[in-house]
């Protein structure tokens, strides 16, 4: 491979993946990209909610006063603000969350899970668990669930060293 910088050209051999490593790679890939495809097809079917609605209404049953910040609800999300700014119109115009100014800083607008959002969440989340179970835990014992874990934990560490760097004041959730 060629790589031309400046004017310059540089001979550099990228480091390719081993065929091991590509079939583990495609293997996550799948499994990232396909869980919320059929997460949210079960969701939809059953209560008529995406795996984001699902995703942003549930992270809001979690916090205190059941509200965040739209800009903390979008990093929760891993959505970007404009986005999940028309999802939560969307949501509003169901009665499920609302938006209001945060009274501790006016600059800034909170989402928060209204009564309905609440009522619906609580529907939705039997049936999210049951196909979480089906999908992932009722397959894997609890040896493979353990090193399922274990792993992942050791990539989510590094994507958050790497966040971190390009953001040094991103505030991310540590414990699981």
């Amino acid at each position: 491979m060629t790589m031309v910088t400046k004017g310059k050209s540089q001979s550099k051999e990228a480091d390719w993946l081993t065929l091991d490593e590509m079939k583990t790679w495609r293997v996550l890939h799948e499994v990232v990209t396909g869980l919320p495809v059929v997460l949210g097809d079960e969701l939809r079917r059953e209560v008529d909610l995406s795996f984001l609605e699902y995703y942003v209404l549930a992270g809001l049953s979690e916090q205190p006063n059941h509200s965040l910040r739209m800009s903390q609800l979008a990093l929760l999300a891993n959505s970007e603000l404009s986005r999940l700014s028309h999802l939560v119109g969307r949501l509003e115009k169901r009665g499920l969350v609302r938006r209001r100014p945060d009274p501790t800083d006016g600059r800034f607008n909170l989402a928060v899970l209204t009564s309905a959002g609440r009522k619906l969440v609580g529907q939705a989340a039997p049936l999210h668990v049951k196909h979480v179970r089906q999908l992932i835990f009722d397959v894997l014992d609890e040896s493979e669930q353990h090193a399922l874990r274990n792993g992942l934990m050791k990539v989510r560490g590094e994507i958050i060293r790497q966040l971190l760097d390009r953001s040094p004041g991103l505030v991310i959730p540590t414990e699981i």
